[in-house]
């Protein structure tokens, strides 16, 4: 048998991915989600994914999918199993832990018929967890978790109401899920003392770290900022997607009330986007966008002078920001307004591609800004590092071969090789 018609090892393979984001989100975890189920059909593995409907970050379902409560599509040679569940239009952890509730009740009552070799779950959310736990112990197989986000400390750093309570709950379904996993994938090291705490052999913790899930800048920069409105001359600071309570997005608006001179441009969705829009009411220099398409979005990233990471000065261990590979693909650098000793902090910091100021301190970003403003070739340089640390380690390549060797790992010694007959 030549080299290329022998059977590859994830051949027939059934695998069943869980994961409650899923294309055609577009931000958050469901890009991964996606690009990791399509990347292992293309491979010639039997995939399913068991998802929710369209809903984030907006939290509002999507359009074609309202009076929707079951469906089956098919998604890249994938088949995606979509179940109807609750959308809270605010958050508190009352809201949360309904959503929650409804994701495990559908995707434990109608899973996808058949029995996989392996189940991969996405947390959060932490119903995925859960359902992925369960249906891998119900058909005696191993579960591979994924961690994004550790929501037990998400729920007591974030601020949201009813918080702490919700963060013990959240921390035993993690720990149910975690515990009997075969192996348990983190997105960054810094989550590894969180998921050993819940009771996972540190020797079961594999670090996979997610790629740039965009392609680069296209379109001539300053084309783009005409489109846009933003004039030359004026320093344009941008953060992009999930506006939620735990980025602290008001340390942006408080910085365009002090600075008249700086535009502030808020691009995506999320449930706190009305009460910033409030927050700032009246001022002229900060600007509201609905998300961008694909094929225009890291053209926008590339056309702002800085773009912004920034969390509330509690988030320290649960959460590294996906929009960080989509930053460091644009090549502009990033000003990231965290807690120092926070993984997002680790991941600028290794990139070289931003500088960091305190959390929540509207004149640190403000001087950073100003700092890099006044010198356009410096920031061209900081910026320029993003690309090459994409291309270091954070390339679909590499990021999805990383998946493939954690999934081999796994797999049940029979289901590697020649399919079963």
């Amino acid at each position: 048998m030549s080299e290329t018609s022998r059977p590859g090892p994830l051949r027939d393979r059934r695998l069943l991915v869980v994961s409650t984001n899923y294309a055609p989100e577009l931000t958050g975890i469901g890009p991964y989600a996606t690009q990791l189920a399509e990347h292992w059909a293309e491979s010639g593995a039997r995939v399913r994914a068991l998802t929710g409907l369209p809903h984030y970050p907006s939290w509002r379902l999507e359009e074609g999918y309202r009076g929707v409560w079951r469906t089956v599509e098919i998604r890249g040679g994938v088949g995606v199993h979509r179940r109807r569940h609750y959308v809270p239009p605010r958050q508190t952890a009352f809201k949360r832990a309904a959503f929650e509730a409804s994701v495990l009740a559908t995707g434990l009552f109608a899973p996808p018929p058949g029995r996989p070799d392996v189940v991969i779950s996405q947390m959060p959310s932490l119903a995925g967890g859960v359902i992925g736990a369960r249906l891998a112990r119900r058909h005696r197989v191993p579960h591979l978790p994924v961690v994004q986000d550790l929501m037990g400390a998400a729920a007591a750093q974030s601020g949201i109401r009813g918080g702490g309570r919700a963060a013990s709950v959240a921390a035993a379904a993690e720990r149910y899920a975690l515990r009997g996993a075969a192996l348990v994938g983190v997105i960054h090291e810094s989550f590894v003392p969180g998921v050993t705490a819940l009771g996972v052999d540190p020797g079961r913790i594999r670090v996979v770290p997610n790629w740039t899930h965009v392609q680069g800048p296209t379109a001539d920069r300053a084309a783009t900022r005409a489109r846009l409105g933003w004039p030359e001359g004026t320093p344009v600071v941008l953060h992009s997607g999930n506006m939620g309570l735990k980025q602290g997005l008001d340390v942006l608006v408080d910085t365009a009330r002090i600075a008249p001179d700086v535009r502030v441009v808020l691009m995506g969705d999320g449930n706190q986007r009305d009460a910033l829009r409030a927050r700032a009411e009246g001022l002229a220099n900060v600007d509201f966008l609905e998300p961008a398409a694909a094929e225009e979005f890291t053209d926008v990233l590339a056309a702002a002078d800085v773009l912004a990471v920034t969390q509330r000065a509690s988030v320290l261990d649960m959460s590294v920001p996906s929009k960080l590979t989509s930053y460091f693909t644009s090549g502009r650098p990033v000003i990231a307004s965290v807690a120092d000793e926070g993984g997002t902090a680790d991941e600028v910091r290794r990139s070289g591609a931003g500088v960091l100021v305190a959390p929540e301190d509207p004149a640190a970003l403000l001087e950073a800004l100003r700092k890099l403003a006044a010198d356009p070739a410096a920031a061209d340089a900081l910026g320029a590092e993003g690309p090459r640390y994409v291309a270091r380690r954070l390339s679909r390549e590499a990021g999805l071969a990383r998946f493939d060797a954690l999934l081999a790992e796994v797999l049940p010694p029979d289901a590697q090789g020649s399919p079963r007959r």
